[in-house]
């Protein structure tokens, strides 16, 4: 059985290098294919070339090396006003003594369009991004979701072939952007624009894109679907940058082809897969919290388990965090999902109590 081919790239992003002179380079040597119609999201900390990579595609940098190709195009040389793209920035950038239609159309007026295909193209963006009866008001009237809307629906009114998100919830508190992750990627994938997104914030990347590249230091370290990223980094970087993580160091002391064990310090862990590796290797295990257990009792076995002293436990609503302290004084995480109302089980703080998980639970990592 063949798989079917990967579809073309409709963004095609080769070896581009920014040197601004510092001594680093502030985006090093990055490749990258991104497909008609997703939502690709650029995920890292502060400084870590994101923003200088989205601003080279929207012509505002010129790469001191490497190629841009949008659908064939070579970006090369084009300013950004010819450029078929459109950028959304984090502050929005609304006219303040326009209206809401007004913001929307001003980019259409611009390009010279007819008047009666401005109304009829505004009319269907406010429609879009549900504002009709918002078109009279002033940004100032509008709450910052709204304003977001109006952003929006200003760079859709254009029709680019690519739209580009400058960390495009950033403004916004903490339940509002919860909210408008998903509203807004609805709308982006119901016009059907190809979205290049930047953004620091790893559950806005995780609920909106399709695809992240994790970068650190001007690199791309890992580029997957959410769920690869989260469930198989590739580094540990990754592993702990995205989410919360157990990281353990330890040596290979069993390598088969279906399963390896290793040992660290304060247990052996046995892992249902095997690893590029060998007998006697330094690796990294990495748990993730809500796949470990905690009870009063020993598990069976030797492997896959840790005793230790219950230091804090957070209660959170639908899952409590508990930190085990063990032998040593390193510290495991554990988050479990409050299934029952009262969990008669529970461990108390300063209560001992002993960690497991499935050998399915862990990472192995080599780098």
């Amino acid at each position: 059985m063949s798989l079917a081919p990967a579809p073309p790239a409709y963004l095609e992003i080769r070896d581009v290098v920014k040197d601004f002179g510092s001594g680093s380079l502030a985006v090093n040597h990055v490749s990258l294919d991104i497909h008609k119609g997703e939502i690709f999201a650029l995920l890292g900390s502060s400084g870590c070339g994101k923003t200088t990579l989205l601003r080279m595609l929207a012509g505002f940098e010129v790469p001191t090396q490497g190629t841009i190709l949008l659908d064939g195009q070579n970006l090369a040389g084009l300013p950004p006003y010819l450029r078929p793209i459109n950028m959304m920035f984090q502050s929005y950038a609304l006219f303040p003594h326009l209206t809401v239609w007004e913001n929307v159309a001003f980019g259409l007026k611009r390009e010279g369009m007819p008047r009666a295909n401005i109304a009829e193209r505004v009319e269907a963006m406010l429609k879009l991004v549900q504002l009709q009866k918002y078109g009279k008001r002033k940004p100032h009237q509008l709450s910052g979701g709204q304003q977001q809307r109006v952003a929006l629906a200003r760079s859709l009114a254009k029709r680019p072939q690519l739209m580009l998100l400058d960390e495009p919830l950033g403004a916004l508190d903490k339940k509002l952007r919860e909210e408008t992750q998903v509203e807004l990627a609805n709308i982006i994938r119901e016009v059907g624009v190809t979205c290049v997104m930047v953004t620091h914030d790893q559950e806005e990347a995780m609920t909106m894109a399709t695809r992240i590249a994790v970068m650190s230091e001007g690199k791309i370290l890992q580029v997957g679907t959410p769920g690869e990223i989260y469930e198989t980094p590739t580094t540990r970087f990754v592993a702990d940058f995205i989410g919360s993580v157990n990281l353990m160091d330890g040596k290979v002391v069993v390598d088969e082809p279906d399963f390896v064990e290793i040992d660290c310090v304060y247990c052996r862990h046995r892992v249902g897969h095997g690893i590029t590796g060998n007998v006697g290797m330094d690796v990294a295990v990495a748990v993730r919290p809500e796949k470990i257990r905690l009870s009063r009792t020993r598990p069976d076995g030797e492997v896959n388990h840790v005793k230790g002293t219950v230091r804090d436990r957070s209660y959170f609503g639908s899952f409590t965090v508990y930190i085990l302290e063990l032998e040593g004084g390193r510290r495991l995480k554990v988050s479990e999902s409050n299934v029952d109302r009262h969990r008669a089980d529970a461990p108390a703080a300063g209560e001992v109590a002993w960690a497991t998980w499935p050998d399915t639970a862990q990472v192995v990592l080599t780098q």
